[in-house]
């Protein structure tokens, strides 16, 4: 049977309280984009909900679990969060009506499940849910930087060496070739022109390509330039599989965790907007929610949605039936998590020999450009 569409209290109160989140949260969109999700604040939110968990578990009230957590941090930002939280809280607001005052910090989802256990009376067991998806999405995190600091790390060290001798070490053998400019190599030549513009050009060619650089990075780092990143690397093939999979741990285990909380079926499926970065994700997403309120459960979507794997199609549709969705979308979400976690490490074998190549093939043609030169040189002499 499919499940139940209709809102009890609790997921009225969370509706109520997301919807004002994300009216709220509009003109902070890029820094919610940011904030909500990693980083520095994603470690504020872990280190908070940590707390106040613990401090509900042994009785405190919540106004002053939040005064005491203020108290003894030692985060300017933190504290300022929770002063105003302490103050919205004793002017009346609910908590999760406070918590939505602060998009930059707690995402839609997390107001949308505090709202729901505040009027279940169930706010320690989610906060202790939450913990541990945060948890998981740290160690996440963590194996893609791991996968990918190396390769970076090698291409990063390829570029400075390579600039290093086209900068110092080929200007020194300038006059030497001058002679026979016309008998060097095409490598040799080409080698030598590309020192000449660096050489004769440094002094604005390194502060635009650091300007360049820093602009890329902020640009990357803020919505539009992420949106624009997952959909090039959910294009290219050899990355295509992994970010699929990136998007199904992160979306199914949103799902879990709301349907698990009292959150209903289409709510939690509005919660998976925020972690579907891809045009083709939030499509499928707006699909599931539109086939959802027309009556006829996920079913029909999941069916149309030939980029998700047969596995997925599969289970989702039997847990539907069978009622258990949030169940099913766990048990998917840590599978994936294992099958990331063994294509990054793959990829990450794969690239480091690679890039190793490509670097020796780089000093090779380098090498050779500078000796090749010289041995006709001294051929010429005998």
């Amino acid at each position: 049977m499919a499940l139940e569409l209709g809102a009890a209290p609790a997921d009225r109160a969370a509706t109520e309280v997301a919807g004002q989140s994300r009216a709220r949260g509009l003109a902070f969109a890029p820094l919610r984009a940011r904030g909500a999700g990693g980083g520095r604040a994603a470690a504020r939110r872990r280190q908070f909900t940590e707390q106040l968990a613990l401090l509900l578990d042994t009785g405190m009230a919540l106004l002053q679990a939040i005064e005491s957590i203020q108290s003894q941090s030692s985060d300017p930002a933190l504290v300022a969060v929770l002063a105003a939280l302490a103050e919205d809280i004793r002017e009346g607001r609910t908590f999760a009506e406070s918590l939505a005052r602060h998009p930059q910090l707690f995402s839609n989802t997390y107001v949308t499940l505090i709202a729901a256990a505040e009027q279940g009376g169930y706010l320690q067991r989610v906060l202790r849910h939450l913990i541990v998806v945060d948890e998981k999405r740290a160690a996440l995190l963590a194996m893609l930087k791991s996968a990918f600091s190396y390769p970076m790390f090698l291409i990063a060290f390829s570029g400075a060496v390579v600039v290093f001798v086209l900068v110092v070490v080929f200007p020194r053998f300038a006059e030497m070739f001058a002679g026979i400019a016309t008998e060097l190599p095409v490598t040799t030549r080409a080698l030598m022109w590309a020192s000449d513009l660096l050489a004769g050009h440094l002094w604005w060619l390194g502060p635009l390509l650091l300007l360049g650089g820093g602009t890329a990075v902020l640009w990357l780092g803020s919505p539009a330039g992420g949106v624009a990143l997952h959909e090039w690397a959910s294009r290219v093939p050899g990355l295509r599989g992994i970010m699929t999979r990136l998007y199904l741990v992160q979306t199914l285990r949103t799902l879990s965790l709301s349907l698990a909380n009292g959150v209903s079926l289409p709510d939690a499926l509005e919660a998976c907007r925020e972690v579907a970065p891809t045009r083709s994700f939030r499509a499928f997403i707006a699909a599931l929610i539109a086939s959802v309120r027309e009556g006829q459960g996920v079913a029909p979507a999941i069916r149309a949605a030939t980029f998700l794997p047969p596995l997925t199609r599969q289970m989702l549709e039997t847990g539907e039936e069978s009622g258990e969705l949030g169940m099913v979308s766990e048990r998917l979400a840590d599978h994936y998590q294992l099958e990331l976690e063994r294509a990054l490490n793959t990829l990450s074998k794969l690239l480091e020999p690679i890039l190793l190549l490509v670097m020796g093939v780089l000093v090779g043609v380098i090498v050779a450009s500078l000796i090749l030169p010289v041995f006709k040189l001294a051929h010429a002499v005998h």
